[in-house]
């Protein structure tokens, strides 16, 4: 993943690169392009801004295709590359992460799409938790949600692509 390029080396990189870079952020290519399409950006927020008005104007399959390169929560347990992300997520009782399991589950087959949630600084029961609150949801108000996830998960890796302002030195 790229990390730490900075915004002056994201606004200038050739366009295939700069569509790769935000494309492993947000694992959607339309979006991907449109982003680094609308550069240069004057600063991280712009970026950022921009992004979200992307996602939202996703349509329903285009946010489905999103999903699917998502992980099941907790599919790889403590994962250092992916500790902040859903997949790490861990729990030493094997009791809680069955019933995170069954959640899962549970979520997929009331929805018809796997549970994504920014999750980092989050413990198992509070994902349980808000999983829990989410499967009282109608379809509709779950998919505003689930946007909103996303949007939070794709700032997150935004940023950690971006690294500080003036990137380092190694781009």
């Amino acid at each position: 993943m790229h990390q730490g390029i900075g915004l002056e080396a994201f606004n200038a990189m050739p366009m295939r690169r700069a569509v790769h870079a935000v494309y492993e952020c947000c694992y959607s290519v339309p979006l991907a392009a449109d982003l680094a399409r609308g550069r240069p950006y004057a600063d991280h927020d712009a970026l950022f801004r921009h992004a979200d008005e992307l996602l939202f104007g996703l349509s329903e399959e285009s946010i489905d295709s999103i999903l699917q390169a998502y992980p099941d929560i907790g599919r790889r347990p403590g994962s250092e590359k992916s500790a902040a992300e859903q997949c790490a997520i861990w729990c030493d009782e094997p009791g809680v992460m069955n019933q995170l399991s069954r959640a899962s589950r549970r979520y997929l087959e009331q929805f018809g799409f796997g549970f994504v949630m920014f999750v980092n600084g989050y413990s198992v029961p509070d994902v349980l938790a808000a999983m829990s609150d989410r499967l009282l949801n109608d379809v509709e108000t779950e998919r505003k949600v689930v946007r909103n996830e996303l949007g939070r998960i794709n700032r997150t890796r935004l940023e950690r692509m971006l690294g500080p302002e003036g990137g380092y030195d190694n781009w």
